[in-house]
């Protein structure tokens, strides 16, 4: 099991980084007790459960935790789990203006400053940051840059693309996908509803779909819309999207918004990303 400890001042972006890893398939916990540490991954190595990676932030907040955490180190280690210790920082003046951007009290300046807090976590702090694997300054990051560090991180540079692509077919008269991120009208194309070889079949159909691409509007449009997603999606992906949702809707769901998901799903599996589709209305006209 890949075990990583998320750790690190208070305001550094622990939480971020932690939704960053449950992006991409790890098991994540904020604020377990150290104590309850052993038994949590006694639970979660039962290989019934299927989880071989676990994340977790432990700090601060536990006043116990600068106590106990080297004897409960050092007893799992000897047990053979491997912890990878991720350890957060920045600097004063950023974690200043981060505690008074979101008024947010710091757990050590319960009678003193936020200045005198954040010095006093930073030399409780010191033993625990000589002993990471690894350690970002998050002085000048915003979240998107953070989490796109951590991923990147964790991320082997073979994996698959993280993006997951959901591509949904739906009629008009039965309302928009409220989840969609991305909505295309493709009632301007040529309706085979109104021919009467084509009426009774769908957008499987290879009929329909080659009377729906031979029009010059339906080539054009397959052209701009390829265009579209070759210059979009790399993009999303930059930005550290991690689902992407892309309704096309005709009239009734059945013709045309069915050939054109399957022309798009089809150019998207091309390029290797991780594609679904979903013919919505399908049944219903």
């Amino acid at each position: 099991m890949q075990i990583v400890l998320i750790t690190g001042m208070s305001g550094s972006g622990k939480s971020t980084a932690l939704r960053a890893l449950e992006d991409i398939g790890f098991f994540c916990v904020d604020n377990l007790p150290v104590v309850l540490l052993p038994k949590f991954l006694e639970i979660q190595s039962d290989k019934a459960k299927m989880i071989s990676r676990v994340a977790m932030v432990m700090d601060l907040r536990e006043h116990s935790f600068l106590e106990k955490y080297p004897r409960i180190f050092k007893r799992l280690r000897d047990k053979g789990y491997t912890i990878e210790i991720l350890f957060l920082d920045a600097g004063d003046e950023a974690l200043l203006h981060r505690f008074s951007e979101t008024r947010r009290s710091h757990p050590l300046a319960v009678k003193g400053s936020v200045r005198d807090g954040i010095a006093m976590e930073r030399e409780k702090l010191a033993p625990l940051k000589l002993m990471a694997d690894r350690i970002i300054d998050t002085t000048s990051c915003n979240v998107h840059q953070l989490k796109d560090a951590v991923q990147r991180i964790f991320l082997s540079t073979t994996a698959e693309k993280r993006l997951q692509i959901h591509v949904t077919s739906f009629g008009y008269r039965y309302g928009l996908p409220v989840d969609a991120d991305i909505v295309l009208d493709v009632r301007f194309l040529p309706n085979p509803y109104f021919v009467e070889a084509l009426k009774n079949h769908n957008g499987h159909h290879p009929e329909v779909r080659k009377y729906i691409l031979a029009s010059d509007e339906g080539r054009l449009f397959i052209e701009k819309l390829f265009a579209l997603m070759s210059f979009l999606l790399p993009l999303y992906e930059k930005e550290g999207k991690m689902h992407l949702h892309i309704a096309l809707g005709c009239t009734g769901g059945k013709h045309r918004s069915v050939a054109m998901a399957n022309e798009m799903a089809a150019y998207i599996a091309d390029k290797n990303y991780n594609i679904q589709v979903n013919h919505r209305d399908i049944a219903k006209s």
